[in-house]
């Protein structure tokens, strides 16, 4: 399996090969690994399963055989050994039995669970954090990725240094060294937080340039592609936008978000985002080191929410998705789920029409294929405008930037340039262009700052006859006038 991006022998340069990841054996051949799973109080034996199911799909991905499971039901985790000690014997003697390379949790251990585990079964042991960690550092193809996951290992390593680990042995002359009595794992710890602290001001640096591109969007509607892993979104958005974003039978094989323009209707065109799949238990360092490339989900109009129906336990996949857009502060936003991959039901039609009636505001489509498109883009388009807002303003025509503000990001209904005046005695018409219009709620939270300290104007009862009105379109802002021949 792929390690993160090598680092240059440089003081600051923390790396991040403390990870225990899977790698190839001798000949090429993958490593065998038993997966290990834990029911706590209210866990099925249906849950247990599935989750095992997901590991198993995990380690595959990072490279690994899987030849073994071990479960065991708890009611309070062992703090020393996470599994009883009972347990801890039954799986050193299976992995002694079949030559297992590597064990596996589901749950995230803690370095004391590590290191007594690892002594008893005298193997290499990773837990479900680091596993998808390591997937994550295969997968990051960008400078903006490789800086995240890199970030992620390091916060997740730097609580999991033992003395064992001697790679950060680095010497370095000057103030801030080791000094004496400072032990090693302090001089790891110092050079695991310098380097953090300089991919965060990278990263730093990388939000304001997706900010600085998100303004530069902002009078078009957004749209976020969200769902489970490996749900078909990127196929999807392929299908959609005509694009040639990478898509993978694999899990998190995108990790970069990717912005296409799809058009909806004939005056109607979304920008349509790509972003990172969500899984059980996504570790916390993925999600602030992704905060960023998160950020387009929470800045959307609306959420495409993709979902493959084909899987056994999509419903939960759809539960643990809405979970997290909650905590990301994007659970508010208008959401269209579209089951997809439906040409590879085995349950046929019959399915289908109970899977309508249960959701009878979703799409279903086959992205692969291109079945249900046009519907699909039809109801996007419905959502996407369903929280909209109507407004009618009136606002002096030397106040050109409020009016291209409006024409730049709302569906403009009707236009008409005449005389007004504010209210206040003595004062003389003025100029003004009325519009009618309809746009989304974070648009009008725009408006409303823009329209502050400009006059309250109100249409004259009789306007003068030279006055020429125009309707849904207003003539270019050098010609605006309120009286032209």
């Amino acid at each position: 399996m792929h390690g993160p991006r090598q680092q240059q022998s440089t003081p600051d340069a923390a790396s991040t090969d403390s990870i225990t990841r899977i790698s190839s054996g001798k000949g090429g051949e993958r490593e065998t690994a038993i997966l290990v799973g834990v029911a706590r109080p209210g866990f099925t034996s249906y849950d247990m399963q599935e989750a095992l199911r997901e590991l198993e799909h995990l380690a595959i991905t990072a490279g690994a055989r899987v030849i073994g499971r071990l479960t065991q039901s708890l009611s309070q985790i062992n703090p020393d050994t996470f599994i009883g000690e009972g347990k801890v014997r039954e799986l050193a003697g299976r992995v002694k039995a079949e030559g297992a390379d590597i064990v596996i949790f589901d749950d995230e251990l803690t370095p004391g669970q590590v290191q007594s585990i690892e002594k008893e079964v005298g193997c290499k042991l990773l837990d479900r954090t680091g596993l998808i960690l390591d997937i994550f550092a295969s997968r990051a193809q960008t400078a903006a990725a490789k800086t995240q996951v890199e970030l992620a290992q390091l916060d997740y390593i730097r609580s999991r240094l033992t003395r064992r680990w001697t790679h950060l042995s680095r010497q370095e002359g000057g103030i801030g060294t080791k000094g004496p009595g400072e032990t090693q794992i302090e001089t790891d710890r110092r050079l695991i937080d310098k380097r953090m602290a300089k991919l965060r001001r990278e990263l730093e640096d990388i939000d304001q340039q997706r900010q600085t591109q998100r303004k530069g969007r902002a009078g078009t509607t957004r749209v976020s592609v969200v769902g489970y892993t490996n749900a078909g979104k990127s196929t999807l958005m392929n299908a959609l936008s005509e694009a040639d974003v990478l898509a993978e039978d694999r899990l998190f094989a995108t990790l970069d978000a990717t912005t296409r323009q799809v058009r909806l209707d004939t005056n109607k065109t979304v920008l349509l985002s790509d972003t990172v799949g969500f899984i059980r238990k996504l570790p916390h360092a993925l999600v602030e080191s992704f905060k960023s490339t998160l950020d387009e989900t929470r800045e959307s109009d609306a959420l495409l929410h993709v979902v493959d129906v084909t899987h056994p336990s999509f419903e939960d996949h759809m539960r643990v998705v809405g979970k997290t857009l909650g905590e990301l502060g994007a659970g508010d936003k208008p959401v269209l789920v579209a089951f997809n991959k439906i040409d590879a039901l085995e349950s046929g039609r019959r399915f289908l029409d109970r899977l309508q009636r249960r959701y009878p505001e979703a799409v279903f489509v086959s992205a692969l294929r291109g079945i249900g498109l046009e519907k699909l883009e039809e109801r996007l388009l419905q959502t996407v405008e369903q929280h909209f807002v109507e407004r009618e303003v009136c606002v002096p025509v030397a106040a050109q930037k409020v009016i291209s503000f409006v024409h730049d990001v709302a569906n403009v209904l009707e236009e008409d340039y005449l005389y007004a005046k504010n209210g206040v005695e003595g004062a003389d018409p003025q100029a003004a262009a009325r519009m009618r219009f309809r746009l989304a709620p974070r648009h009008d939270a725009n408006l409303q700052g823009r329209l502050e300290g400009l006059p309250e104007l109100r249409p004259l009862p009789e306007q003068p006859p030279s006055v020429e009105r125009a309707s849904t379109s207003a003539p270019p802002a050098d010609e605006a006038s309120p009286a032209r021949a």
